[in-house]
C-alpha cells in the first residue's frame, strides 16, 4: 500500500545513524540495518524532512519500500500531511454493565462524532436511560456476554467506516480523536490506540497513587507500531479506533476470552502487512480501581489470559525474551560466580562489536564497533531488569518454594524484589513512600503470577512459564 504523498517521517529517539550513514541501529526488537548507497541517500533525505512524493520521485519503488520497512521496525514514525477522516465517519461504541455513575462522565467528553452507541450488556441499573438522555443510541443485549461480546454487538450495529471502542470508566482529553484519526491517512493503518493516563484530580487514595505510575494500561510516552514481542506489544481496547471493515474481516473480538480479548484482537488485526499504531500524543484518562482486592483480582485475571493467548498465538507469550549470553551471565552471577558471569557479558559485547566489520564502508569502523559494544552492555543491563521482573512475576512460586531450602534463592528473590522496586520508585517518583510502593508492587506481581499459573493449569501448557532465547538481527 502506498504511503500518502504528503507524509513525512521522524526518527525514533532510539534510532542511531552509524558508519557514515551506511547503517541504522534501532527499532524494536533492536536490529542493525545495513544500507545500500541508495538507501543511505534516502535516509539522508528523510532526515531532511522530504515527503513521500519527493522520495517517490527520486527513488521510485525502492524509497517507499525502505520507508515501510523503517516504519514497521519502529525506527521512524509517520507525520501525515492531512488531517485524516472526518468525525462524521466515526461511530463510538461503549460496552457497559451497571456503570450508571461513570457513563455520563464519559459521554460528556466524547465530543462530536457521527454516532454514539451504548451496548447495555445486561445492566440492572439505569444505565440505559442515562445513555439515552445523553443522546446515545442504546443497543441492549438479552443477557450479559462480557466485554468482547458487547463490543461485537456494537460493531455489528454501526455502519461508520471507523469505530471507536471506549470503556465507560474512560474520560477522553480534548483533541484526543484528531490525533488518532490522522494516522488513517495511511491505508495500511487498521487501528490506533491513545495513551491511557491518570485523570486530572484523581482519587488520592494510596492505591490510586500507585496506579498513576504503574497501571498496565499506560504504555508510556513513546509511539510506535504494535505487534507481539516488541516494545509496544499490545494496546488495551479501553480506548481503540479501528477500521470497521478490518475488524469485521477478522470476526471481531473472541467472545470465548473473558480477559486478554483485546490483546488477541490487536494481534490478529496486525497480521497481513497492515499496521496497528500506538499514539501517546492522544490521551484518554482511565479511572482505576481504588480497592486493593479488586485491583489484585484484575491483575490475576490478566495473568490467566497468558496461557489462552499462547494457545491462540504460539510463541508470543514467553515468560521473558532474552539472549543466551545475557541469561548465562546473570545465571552465573546469581550462582555465585560473578567473575565468570562478567567475563561472559564482556565477551559477548566484544563479539557484537566485531559484527561492525560486516558492513562495507570506506572509513574506519571504530565508532560503529563502539556502538555495537555499547548495545551489548546495555542489553545485559536491561536483561537483568527483565530477569528480576520475571522472578517476581511469572517465576515467583518457584523462587518462593526454593527460598524455603536455599539461602542463595532467598538472596536472589530479595534482590529481585528490592533493587528494581527501589530503582523504579526513584525514577517514577510516585506520591508514595518507597516501603508502600514496593509492598504494592510485590502484591501486584504476585497476583499476576497467581493468574499465570492458574491459566497454565487450565490450558495444560507450560509455555508461558518458559524463557524464549533469541539472537540479535542484522540485515
Amino acid at each position: 500500500m502506498a504511503l500518502p504523498a504528503g507524509c513525512r517521517v521522524v526518527f525514533d529517539r532510539g534510532t542511531r545513524l552509524l558508519a557514515d550513514g551506511r547503517a541504522l541501529l534501532g527499532g524494536s526488537p533492536l536490529r542493525l540495518l545495513r544500507l545500500t548507497a541508495e538507501g543511505a541517500a534516502a535516509v539522508r533525505s528523510l532526515r531532511e524532512g522530504v515527503t513521500m512524493a519527493e522520495i517517490g520521485a527520486d527513488r521510485p519503488g525502492s524509497g517507499a519500500r525502505l520507508v515501510r520497512r523503517l516504519l514497521a521496525s519502529g525506527m521512524v514514525h509517520p507525520r501525515q500531511g492531512a488531517p485524516g477522516p472526518s468525525h462524521r465517519d466515526v461511530a463510538v461504541v461503549v460496552p457497559v454493565r451497571d456503570r450508571v455513575e461513570e457513563l455520563p462522565r464519559l459521554l460528556a467528553h466524547v465530543g462530536p462524532v457521527g454516532e454514539v452507541v451504548v451496548v447495555d450488556d445486561g445492566s440492572i441499573d439505569d444505565s440505559r436511560s442515562v445513555a439515552e438522555q445523553a443522546g446515545a443510541r442504546v443497543v441492549r443485549r438479552a443477557r450479559s456476554g462480557g466485554p468482547a461480546a458487547a463490543r461485537n454487538t456494537g460493531l455489528s450495529a454501526v455502519e461508520a467506516p471507523f469505530v471507536v471502542f471506549l470503556d465507560s470508566d474512560c474520560e477522553p482529553a480534548p483533541g484526543w480523536l484528531d490525533r488518532l484519526l490522522v494516522h488513517f491517512e495511511d491505508p495500511a493503518v487498521v487501528a490506533v490506540a491513545p495513551r491511557i493516563v491518570e485523570p486530572l484530580g484523581a482519587h488520592d487514595a494510596i492505591l490510586a497513587r500507585y496506579e498513576a505510575v504503574r497501571s498496565p494500561l499506560d504504555l508510556g510516552s513513546r509511539e510506535g507500531p504494535v505487534f507481539a514481542r516488541s516494545r509496544v506489544s499490545y494496546v488495551p481496547a479501553a480506548a481503540l479506533v479501528v477500521r470497521r471493515e478490518a475488524a469485521l474481516a477478522i470476526g471481531g473480538f473472541d467472545e470465548a476470552l473473558t480477559t486478554g480479548e483485546d490483546v488477541d484482537f490487536v494481534w490478529r488485526l496486525a497480521k497481513g502487512g497492515v499496521t496497528v499504531r500506538y499514539e501517546p500524543g492522544s490521551r484518554v484518562a482511565h479511572h482505576h480501581r481504588t480497592r486493593l482486592m479488586a485491583m489484585l483480582a484484575r491483575r490475576a485475571a490478566y495473568g490467566r489470559s497468558a496461557a489462552a493467548l499462547e494457545r491462540r498465538h504460539p510463541g508470543n507469550v514467553p515468560a521473558l525474551e532474552i539472549s543466551p549470553w545475557s541469561l548465562g551471565a546473570w545465571t552465573l552471577l546469581a550462582a555465585g560466580h560473578p567473575v565468570i558471569g562478567a567475563g561472559v557479558a564482556v565477551g559477548s559485547a566484544a563479539v557484537l562489536s566485531h559484527r561492525a566489520a560486516d558492513i562495507d564502508v570506506d572509513e574506519p569502523i571504530s565508532r560503529l564497533g563502539y556502538e555495537m559494544a555499547r548495545v551489548g552492555v546495555l542489553g545485559h543491563r536491561d536483561a537483568g531488569r527483565l530477569i528480576a521482573s520475571t522472578i517476581t512475576r511469572t517465576w515467583l512460586p518457584v523462587f518462593v518454594l526454593a527460598s524455603l531450602f536455599s539461602r542463595r534463592a532467598r538472596a536472589v528473590l530479595l534482590a529481585a524484589v528490592l533493587v528494581p522496586g527501589l530503582v523504579e520508585w526513584a525514577r517514577r517518583r510516585p506520591r508514595l513512600d518507597p516501603l508502600r510502593y514496593v509492598a504494592l508492587r510485590v502484591l501486584d506481581d504476585g497476583a499476576y503470577a497467581t493468574g499465570v499459573w492458574q491459566g497454565c493449569l487450565r490450558e495444560r501448557t507450560a509455555v508461558p512459564l518458559l524463557p524464549r532465547l533469541t539472537g540479535g538481527k542484522s540485515r
